[in-house]
């Protein structure tokens, strides 16, 4: 009989309490990810490289934005819209606190009794 999960008393996972919620989607982290290698990126840029459409990119943009996480600027460049995406100060602290949450997680699930 396998034992159900409240009768678990299995080493606690710590790396959990620290991910940031609004980090867990792929395309957030991934946004995140690559804010923080550069200074700035545009909406198509990231479009491209997360390979997602313009409202599925548009509403995590938001989120982020909505969080803390991402400024925004706008601009015309040849008569044409550009927004372009920077992590804030903010958004640095939380990717970094997220991240070594995951790493922390990866190394209680990998260890060895």
């Amino acid at each position: 009989m396998s034992p159900r999960r409240a009768d678990f008393d299995g080493p606690s996972l710590g790396g959990l309490n620290g991910l940031d919620k609004l980090l867990e989607h792929r395309t957030r982290l991934g946004i995140c990810i690559l804010l923080y290698r550069s200074e700035g990126l545009t909406f198509s840029r990231l479009k491209a490289l997360l390979e997602e459409t313009d409202g599925s990119l548009g509403a995590h943009l938001q989120k982020l934005e909505e969080g803390g996480y991402l400024s925004v600027r706008k601009e015309f460049r040849d008569r044409k819209p550009m927004s372009w995406y920077a992590l804030t100060r903010n958004g640095r602290a939380a990717l970094q606190t997220h991240l070594k949450a995951l790493e922390k997680l990866i190394a209680e699930a990998t260890a060895t009794s």
